[in-house]
């Protein structure tokens, strides 16, 4: 192996293991928000926003190795953008808890399947990242289930809609719909985030192979 073929692997290992770590927590606190929103109190909402502020962190040293760093294993863009729009879905899990929170917002089981479903996006995400560099099919392959997930995640979010404009019939009720409606959409934009990941896993995946 020469020296260009060592710098190279070490890059890669490198980056591909700040992502692969990222994700790791990222499905960390999916499964956190997926336990909290059945019991919302203070101490939940603190430990989601110490997983997101992990990521960060994470995050954070991630792009300071893109700025240092001229070889990286795949494109330099690429690599932001997994790493942005996995770092966007715990953002958004911290902003649903507290939402849910301020907003007196119980978990019901469109909500419930919603979370539910996004744990396994990022699970997925997670699987992806592992299997990129040594497999990458087998990377895409992940990557269109968590896509597929995505999916699961809109029809839900559309019937909780429609069920929400069907009961509310005088001014109270329609009050806790829109505060329902806001978190519903923050859960939605949640799993866009994953699917917005599985997109560059794919782009990332037809230039590998």
């Amino acid at each position: 192996m020469g020296i260009l073929d060592s710098l190279s692997n070490k890059k890669e290992d490198k980056f591909v293991s700040l992502l692969i770590e990222q994700a790791e927590v990222t499905v960390e606190g999916m499964k956190l928000l997926e336990t909290c929103i059945l019991q919302l109190d203070e101490t939940s909402i603190d430990q989601i926003r110490a997983k997101e502020y992990e990521a960060d962190e994470i995050r954070r040293v991630l792009i300071d190795e893109l700025h240092n760093t001229f070889v990286t294993p795949f494109d330099r863009e690429d690599i932001f953008n997994l790493s942005l729009n996995i770092d966007d879905m715990l953002d958004y899990a911290l902003t649903t808890i507290q939402e849910m929170d301020l907003l007196g917002v119980e978990a019901d089981e469109h909500l419930t399947h919603m979370v539910a479903l996004i744990r396994q996006e990022a699970e997925e995400l997670a699987m992806a990242m592992h299997r990129l560099m040594a497999n990458p099919r087998v990377a895409g392959q992940h990557a269109q289930r968590a896509k597929k997930l995505e999916s699961e995640v809109e029809d839900t979010y559309r019937r909780a809609i429609a069920e929400l404009f069907t009961k509310a019939k005088d001014f109270k009720p329609l009050m806790l719909m829109l505060r329902r409606r806001e978190v519903y959409r923050h859960v939605a934009n949640m799993s866009d985030k994953a699917n917005a990941a599985a997109d560059v896993f794919g782009m990332v995946v037809m230039k590998l192979t």
